[in-house]
C-alpha cells in the first residue's frame, strides 16, 4: 500500500508535476496534459503484477483479518496499549488489500482504467489515506514504545483506554481528513490522468496538495519514527549498566521480575522496529527506481518495484507470528477455537485466561515503585 508514499516523494520535488504514481504502475512518468507520451509496459510485466496483486489480496485479507481476530480475543494482549495500535495498523492494511489492490489488479489486467469515474476518485482517496494512516499508526506505536521505556512514570497516565481510543481516532481522522479537499475539488482534485490511465491527485486551477501530503503524511512521520527509535536505543544503552548493577546488589524476586519485564518490553519494541524496517524495505526499491530511471527506460523495473511495495500490507502478520511468542499463542488459540465447537471454545478460552495470574501495568508500577531504573516499564508481550 505504500507505493503512493514513493509517488509523494517524487511529486514533492518535481516542478512540472509529472505523474510518478505507482497506483497501478502502468505509467510512472507521464506528464499531465494533452500529447504527453504514454509508457508502454511489457505484457509479461503487467500479467506478473496482476497475478501478484491477486495473491496479495487473498493473503493480505486473510492475514490481517486473522490478526485482528486473534488480538481482540486474547485477554492477555488486550490490556496492552500497543495492541490497540497494532489492530489499527492491521485495519489500514486490510482496507488496502480489500479496496485498492482489487482496483489495481483490474488496471493491470485491462492496462487501462475501466471502472468509471466514481471508483477512480475512491481509489486515490483510500490509497493516500491508507499510506498516511499506516505511517501515523507506526508513529503512535513508536511513541508508545518510547514513553514506555524512557518515561515509564508517565505511561499509566497517558495510555488509559479513553486516551488510546482518542489517539487512534485522531490518526484516522487526520489521515483521511487530508484527502477531503481534493475529494471535493477544493484543493486539487481526484481523477483520471488520461495519458497514464492513472487515478491520482490532479491539479485544480493550478494547485495541488501533494507537497502538503508528502510533508505531513510521509516525511514528518518518518522523521518522528527515526528520532523515537534512536532515542530508545540511546536510553537502553545508557540504562543497561545501571539496571544490571541494581540487580546484582539486590537480587530479590521483585528485581528479577523487573528484569524479565524489561526484556519483554524490549522484545516487543524490537518487533515493532522490524515492522517499520519492513515498511522501508518494501518501497525503498520503488523510490530508487523512480530516481535512477526517471525516464522509465526499463518499465519492468517500475512494475517489479511497485509489486514489492504492496508487500508491506501483507507481511506484518508474518512478522508478528515469527518474532513474538505471545502473538503466536494468540494465533494458535484462535485456530483451536475455530476448530472446536464455538460455545465450548469460547468458555474454555475465557476460563483459561481468567485463571492465569497477569500483572497489569498499574500493578506493576505499584509493586516495583522502589526500582528507579529509567528503562523499567509495564509488562509487554514477550517475543
Amino acid at each position: 500500500m505504500d507505493t503512493t508514499a514513493a509517488a509523494l516523494v517524487y511529486d514533492a520535488g518535481v516542478a512540472n508535476d509529472s505523474i510518478k504514481d505507482a497506483h497501478g504502475g502502468l505509467d510512472t512518468n507521464t506528464s499531465v496534459g494533452e500529447g504527453a507520451p504514454i509508457i508502454h509496459y511489457p505484457r509479461s510485466a503487467t500479467v506478473f503484477a496482476a497475478v501478484a496483486s491477486i495473491i496479495f489480496i487473498i493473503v493480505g485479507i486473510v492475514g490481517n483479518l486473522v490478526t485482528i481476530m486473534a488480538l481482540t480475543r486474547s485477554v492477555k494482549l488486550r490490556v496492552h496499549a500497543t495492541t490497540a495500535f497494532v489492530i489499527s495498523l492491521c485495519a489500514s492494511d486490510l482496507l488496502f488489500c480489500s479496496i485498492n489492490l482489487p482496483l489495481t489488479a483490474s488496471r493491470y489486467i485491462h492496462e487501462s482504467w475501466v471502472l468509471g469515474e466514481t471508483l477512480c476518485r475512491i481509489f486515490p482517496f483510500f490509497f493516500y489515506g491508507n499510506v498516511a494512516a499506516s505511517l501515523l499508526n507506526m508513529v503512535a506505536i513508536t511513541i508508545n514504545r518510547y514513553i514506555l521505556i524512557a518515561h515509564h512514570g508517565l505511561y499509566d497516565r497517558i495510555y488509559r483506554s479513553h486516551y488510546i481510543y482518542l489517539m487512534i481516532a485522531v490518526v484516522w481522522l487526520f489521515s483521511f481528513g487530508m484527502m477531503m479537499p481534493p475529494l471535493f475539488g477544493v484543493w486539487g482534485r481526484l481523477g483520471l490522468d488520461p495519458p497514464s490511465f492513472s487515478c491520482t491527485i490532479l491539479k485544480n486551477e493550478g494547485s495541488s496538495p501533494k507537497k502538503f501530503l508528502f510533508l505531513f503524511g510521509f516525511l514528518l512521520p518518518m522523521v518522528a519514527i527515526v528520532i523515537c527509535y534512536s532515542a530508545i536505543y540511546y536510553k537502553v544503552r545508557k540504562s543497561r549498566r545501571n539496571l544490571l548493577a541494581h540487580i546484582n546488589k539486590s537480587a530479590t524476586p521483585s528485581t528479577c521480575n523487573v528484569h524479565i519485564t524489561r526484556k519483554e518490553d524490549l522484545r516487543l519494541t524490537k518487533m515493532m522496529l522490524t515492522i517499520f524496517l519492513c515498511f522501508l524495505i518494501s518501497f525503498l526499491p520503488l523510490m530508487i527506481v523512480n530516481v535512477a530511471d526517471d525516464d522509465v527506460l526499463v518499465p519492468s523495473l517500475h512494475v517489479l518495484a511497485s509489486v514489492l511495495a504492496w508487500a508491506s500490507a501483507v507481511v506484518n502478520p508474518f512478522v508478528y507470528a515469527v518474532t513474538n511468542r505471545q502473538y503466536r499463542s494468540a494465533y494458535r488459540k484462535l485456530f483451536c477455537c475455530l476448530r472446536s465447537k464455538p460455545g465450548r471454545a469460547s468458555n474454555s478460552h475465557s476460563k483459561s485466561n481468567s485463571s492465569r495470574t497477569f500483572v497489569t501495568e498499574f500493578q506493576y508500577h505499584a509493586s516495583t515503585g522502589q526500582v528507579t531504573s529509567p528503562v523499567l516499564a509495564n509488562p509487554a508481550p514477550d517475543a
